[in-house]
């Protein structure tokens, strides 16, 4: 009984701190009356009761939590599922967090405002966009001073949160460009809703098919452009501003000229962003890659489809290379988190397509993308005008795909290191010495390369030593308390005297 009392007064049952009703002052930033419009309630209802779901998990980003609230209570009072509020998410917010999901074992996900648009496959998704405001007519202004040449080939992209307007601006422009095409919003996968588009395996030859053309397919956009173009014949006109979708698709097709519209400052603009100048850092990186002996395989998402298919292929890749490879998952990157593994020598992060292209210039190593790693390892793989930010297309299967060259006809090749100017070997692990050296990180390759030194995070942790506090018991001399000084440490209140 004793033990029972005590407990009870130190700690609480688990199950109450779950199923204890918290009091909420509901406060949002969005009138009322415009929360319908805003976040499609009913949409989202009729979606709901058509699959008569009974637990829906809404994923807010950081800035509309302020209405998530109001948003749930709506979603309960019109219909029968029980709503739960995902907030903070693990990774980046325009990717669907199912692990949250699944972990109130919630039936479908409701993803509120910016998104990749990468496939998930885990739980049925709704996304609902914001709906933000644009000057049509000034967006048509701007378009036309922009493009003065009416027969030019203009492809129109778009931030998914602008996606309502376009049917108006295309209405205002069409007349008078008849060869411009604007993409749609198709989400890849059976489970994904969006505008009622659903990306199936046979709609690219249907389509095709039927309008005699060449179906595109990126970051969630489609378009279908005639046989005889290709996209570098064409410029691309983007409605949002700047950002990684815009960064995506330029550095995707970058032999195409961008302009792009903000509707925030009402103002277009030609890009002059050097690509070149981008990809000759991106080639930088993959350099540091080259030269690198330990990789860091970063877990940037747990909800895009086939990320654990990349990650076996990543290390396929990198072992053949003869390099060493340790997986970590820790959330949202930061400097500090990077820093305390100071034994990997560069990182590359497995995320979305707008979440991959990290700027690492702060960091204390490296951070590369699935793609740059494999240029650096695969030796089938060159570089060259194109670029992959999105890892499914490394995948078997995707357009970009490259097999691992076969380790018979493998050749052992040297080159010269472009930032250290060392020599390096190409497969200087890939095959496992026939003799074991022990004791000695001295091994024995072939007549031609004599010896190389093995670089491994185990090697440098053994030679890595951490002095904490030590407490030397018995050897400090016990004395008595003295005063100390006083004051502040940039000036002690007897410093400049003779004392």
């Amino acid at each position: 009984m004793t033990l029972s009392y005590m407990a009870g007064a130190f700690s609480s049952s688990s199950e109450t701190v779950i199923q204890r009703v918290v009091g909420v002052a509901v406060k949002t930033s969005t009138p009322a009356d415009d929360l319908e419009k805003f976040y499609q309630i009913k949409k989202t209802c009729d979606f709901i009761s058509e699959h008569q779901f009974e637990k829906v998990a809404l994923q807010f980003p950081d800035e509309l939590l302020v209405d998530s609230v109001a948003v749930a209570e709506e979603i309960e009072r019109n219909t029968n599922a029980k709503s739960y509020i995902l907030g903070d998410t693990s990774y980046g917010s325009c990717c669907v967090d199912e692990v949250a999901a699944e972990h109130v074992g919630a039936d479908c996900i409701v993803h509120y405002g910016s998104a990749c648009l990468s496939p998930s496959r885990r739980l049925p998704l709704l996304y609902i966009f914001e709906q933000r405001a644009v000057d049509v007519e000034k967006c048509a202004s701007s378009f036309r001073e922009l493009y003065p040449d009416r027969h030019s080939h203009i492809i129109i992209l778009y931030d998914v949160n602008y996606a309502h307007a376009i049917n108006g601006l295309l209405a205002l422009l069409s007349p008078e460009y008849p060869n411009l095409v604007a993409s749609e919003i198709v989400v890849e996968g059976e489970q994904c809703y969006s505008h009622g588009q659903i990306k199936r395996q046979d709609d690219d030859a249907r389509l095709s098919d039927q309008d005699d053309g060449q179906v595109i397919y990126q970051f969630g956009r489609q378009f279908t452009l005639k046989s005889s173009l290709s996209v570098t014949d064409c410029s691309m006109f983007y409605v949002g501003q700047e950002g990684a979708t815009l960064r995506n698709f330029m550095m995707t097709w970058n032999r195409c000229s961008f302009c792009s519209f903000d509707p925030v400052t009402a103002k277009g603009q030609v890009e002059s962003i050097s690509i070149s100048r981008a990809l000759m850092k991106r080639y930088y990186a993959i350099e540091r890659a080259k030269d690198a002996n330990v990789v860091g395989i970063l877990v940037g998402t747990l909800g895009v489809a086939d990320y654990l298919s990349i990650i076996e292929q990543l290390k396929e890749t990198i072992k053949r290379a003869g390099k060493k490879s340790y997986m970590f998952a820790m959330g949202k990157l930061n400097v500090p988190k990077l820093a305390n593994f100071l034994e990997i020598d560069i990182f590359v992060l497995i995320a979305c397509p707008e979440s991959s292209l990290l700027d690492s210039r702060g960091f204390l190593k490296p951070v590369v993308t699935p793609f740059e790693m494999e240029v650096a390892c695969n030796r089938k793989r060159e570089w060259s005008e194109e670029y992959v930010t999105d890892f499914r297309h490394l995948l078997p299967g995707g357009q970009s795909h490259v097999s691992l060259a076969d380790q018979q006809d493998e050749e052992d090749e040297s080159d010269v290191s472009l930032i250290t100017g060392a020599l390096r070997s190409h497969n200087l692990l890939s095959s496992e010495p026939t003799e074991p050296a022990y004791g000695s990180s001295v091994v024995l390759r072939n007549q031609t390369l004599t010896v190389a030194n093995t670089n491994s995070a185990a090697s440098f942790l053994a030679g890595r030593s951490w002095i904490g506090l030590e407490q030397k018991l018995g050897e400090t001399p016990v004395v008595k308390a003295v005063e100390g000084r006083r004051g502040i440490a940039i000036a002690y209140e007897e410093e400049g005297t003779s004392s």
